[in-house]
């Protein structure tokens, strides 16, 4: 078993996940790495999670809250329980691969703040679906300060897919619990490159499960869903301007948001889906699109895949309110889309590869 001395915590952040914690446990149990301590956070779940954490004994660390205080909160309890030098952050219903935290120690140097990789997405049953960031994305890597300070986002990945040092944690937490009831991941991957470099790792170090009770499905819960994300992104940016001020650097939220066309997507859908509850009271729905068209082209990607996205836009912000939403639903949940689209897009993104 491998371990060059640098010890690693994975804290498990749990809420009525029992399904699935045994996976998750075991995944961080059975790491090919030799200083690895596995934390569980139990966040007040009416299952019986707590009965399986039990059974593992003092193989890990069992951090049960008394109260329910969402992600931020359980991240803040599982680190302050923690001691590695390296802190991954293992959502309940996600799971490692065996060599996940001897890849990431491999990766790491003495000016890294996080090391972040590609994750398959996988079904209820562990059947791998795709891959999350799709490989045609390059991630960010290095200082991706300007990128964050341009337009509040870089290429990156979620909870799972992340490492940090602990010195940079140290620095940021304890999260505001409030403001990062979800997404509490969005806040550190903000404020952690402020701290050192991002490294990257291509490859898959673990899954990322999709399933109808996370907060990654999109169905019903389309414009939902979207104004959560442009809320947390106001959010991810004001917790950035403060990290920045006193430095001489300076973000402008509302500025910076209309150069991310991933913002902008969101934007788009709350509005389309659910204008009278929608966020941002001035949006027009074709000052979004020619936003997200020209945020588009200026994406480190292929040139098919931002001139298609730019087109997607566009689409959306022309056409009559109930195709744009079709064209719109068809883009952000699969399931929606008729079976010659699902075809056609994995012909295009084929090509875009």
């Amino acid at each position: 078993m491998q371990s060059n001395g640098t010890p690693v915590s994975i804290i498990i952040p749990n809420y009525n996940y029992a399904r699935f914690l045994n996976r998750s446990i075991d995944s961080a149990l059975e790491q090919d790495y030799g200083d690895v301590e596995v934390i569980v956070v139990d966040d007040a779940s009416q299952d019986n999670s707590t009965t399986i954490m039990e059974s593992y004994g003092d193989r890990i660390v069992a951090c049960p809250r008394a109260q329910n205080g969402g992600h931020a909160a359980a991240f803040n309890t599982g680190f302050a329980a923690s001691s590695g030098r390296i802190v991954l952050f293992l959502d309940a219903d996600d799971y490692l691969y065996p060599p996940a935290v001897s890849k990431i120690v491999d990766t790491w140097d003495p000016a890294t703040a996080q090391v972040q990789s590609r994750l398959h997405i996988v079904d209820e049953q562990q059947r791998i679906k795709d891959v999350f960031p799709p490989p045609e994305l390059p991630f960010d890597s290095g200082d991706v300060k300007p990128k964050l300070l341009h337009k509040g986002r870089y290429q990156t990945t979620v909870t799972s897919g992340l490492a940090f040092d602990r010195e940079t944690l140290e620095t940021i937490m304890p999260i505001p619990e409030p403001d990062f009831r979800q997404g509490a991941d969005g806040y550190l991957a903000t404020l952690a490159p402020f701290h050192g470099h991002v490294q990257s790792i291509d490859e898959c170090l673990g899954a990322y499960r999709i399933h109808g009770a996370n907060h990654s499905i999109f169905g019903e819960q389309l414009a939902e869903r979207a104004r959560w994300r442009v809320r947390h992104d106001f959010r991810r940016l004001e917790a950035l301007s403060e990290q920045v001020s006193g430095t001489g650097l300076t973000v402008v939220p509302s500025d910076a948001v209309r150069r991310d066309p991933i913002h902008l997507e969101e934007r788009l859908a709350s509005l389309c889906a659910d204008s009278h509850q929608h966020p941002v009271a001035d949006d027009s729905r074709l000052a979004l699109a020619a936003a997200g068209a020209v945020a588009s082209l200026e994406m480190s990607a292929s040139l098919r895949r931002r001139a298609v996205l730019a087109a997607w836009f566009l689409s959306v912000g022309m056409l009559p309110p109930k195709m744009a939403m079709a064209v719109l639903s068809w883009k952000l949940d699969a399931s929606s889309r008729p079976a010659f689209l699902t075809r056609l897009s994995k012909t295009i993104r084929n090509a875009m590869g």
